[in-house]
């Protein structure tokens, strides 16, 4: 794994603070905060998980891909990226 890959684990650990971070959201809500402040958190939140899928899109194309083209279904995996970046981006 190169220094840019990122690990399982990295994406798992941002994974949690995004739950912590919409746990907090919660809270927030609960305790009648500012709605301005909120939707700071929601934008933070939006910004993170659109840093994680980027992450994942990245292993998917490295990694999935890569295999799915050494086993000569090109066309299939070809298409399967180009389904999976038009959901992605929905």
């Amino acid at each position: 794994m190169s220094s840019k890959e990122v690990s399982k684990e990295d994406i798992l650990n941002r994974m949690k603070k995004i739950e912590g971070q919409t746990k907090g959201i919660q809270k927030m809500i609960m305790e009648d905060k500012c709605c301005g402040d909120i939707m700071v958190q929601i934008s933070a939140i939006r910004s993170a998980i659109n840093k994680v899928g980027g992450l994942i899109m990245d292993r998917y194309i490295k990694q999935c891909l890569r295999e799915s083209l050494e086993d000569q279904n090109n066309e299939k995996s070809i298409e399967e990226l180009i389904n999976t970046i038009v959901r992605y981006v929905k």
